[in-house]
């Protein structure tokens, strides 16, 4: 009888360290229990760091060396983002590669973009295939724990602009088509980074779709909306929560300014969030 009570004591002691080290290992692991957020760092243009509730860095768009606009120390030092976990690219386009390549060589992260962008960087020589991944308009990906990124539909181009280390001219290449993405944090919260686009009546799809909590969106114009078709999409077809305006301030060609947009903005129950370069905020 002592023996058996002894057997079912320690079965008891057993099963309650088992629970208290689960229990354990979700609160440390769990960050929506933990009230973990998402931090966005703007680089200027469309380029962000984006820390995930799970401690983990994004970085999208990285135009840092040439960008006019790049904060410092990050300008002259792209090591100075730290470990890079997840490196998205939307398009070609020297204002979004930009130092892509050289992140991902430095870090031996995988640098992940529409599929007939990577191609031409891997046949040029510019990029190793193993430190790349394709992928297209609506296809989703799974590159990290509890992160999920889905390609969606931009209304922009893309061309790669290549030096011929042989000849030392510039070349160009077709880039295939630009891309937006959707980034699910561990915690559910979704950002869509429009990349380059235009205006097109699949925004209202997308929104329905994924039902993005903050949207960062390009106004600046001539190259991509201007402050009012942005508003337009903000205030009728996606109605996020929350919207970074993006793309502007960077080249004299993109005339948009954020006063234009939060002037058509106006009224409207969409918060806008006004970031500069250089600048950290927590969602």
């Amino acid at each position: 009888m002592n023996g058996y009570r002894s057997m079912r004591i320690g079965a008891f002691v057993i099963a309650s360290l088992v629970a208290f080290t689960l229990q354990s290992a979700t609160a440390q692991t769990d960050p929506a229990s933990a009230g973990a957020k998402t931090e966005l760092l703007w680089l200027g243009q469309a380029g962000f760091r984006i820390k995930s509730p799970g401690g983990k860095t994004i970085v999208i768009d990285p135009w840092l060396t040439g960008g006019p606009k790049t904060p410092a120390p990050y300008k002259t030092d792209i090591s100075a983002l730290g470990k890079v976990d997840l490196l998205l690219v939307t398009h070609a386009h020297v204002d979004h590669l930009g130092d892509a390549p050289a992140l991902a060589k430095l870090h031996k992260t995988v640098l992940y973009g529409p599929a007939d962008m990577i191609t031409p960087l891997v046949t040029l020589g510019v990029m190793p295939a193993e430190l790349t991944h394709r992928f297209n308009k609506s296809g989703s990906i799974k590159p990290l724990p509890g992160i999920k990124v889905t390609a969606v539909q931009a209304e922009h181009s893309s061309l790669l602009v290549w030096k011929n280390p042989a000849t030392e001219k510039l070349e160009s290449h077709p880039a295939g088509e630009a891309v937006g993405y959707i980034i699910e944090m561990e915690n559910g919260f979704k950002i869509w980074h429009m990349g380059d686009t235009g205006l097109f009546g699949d925004m209202k799809f997308i929104t329905e779709r994924y039902k993005p909590d903050l949207v960062l969106m390009p106004i600046g114009g001539n190259f991509t909306m201007d402050p009012e078709d942005a508003a337009f999409a903000a205030r009728n077809w996606i109605n996020p929560k929350m919207v970074i305006p993006i793309h502007y301030n960077s080249n004299p060609l993109a005339t948009g300014t954020l006063d234009e947009f939060q002037k058509a903005m106006k009224g409207s129950s969409v918060r806008v969030v006004p970031m500069s370069e250089g600048q950290t905020l927590a969602f």
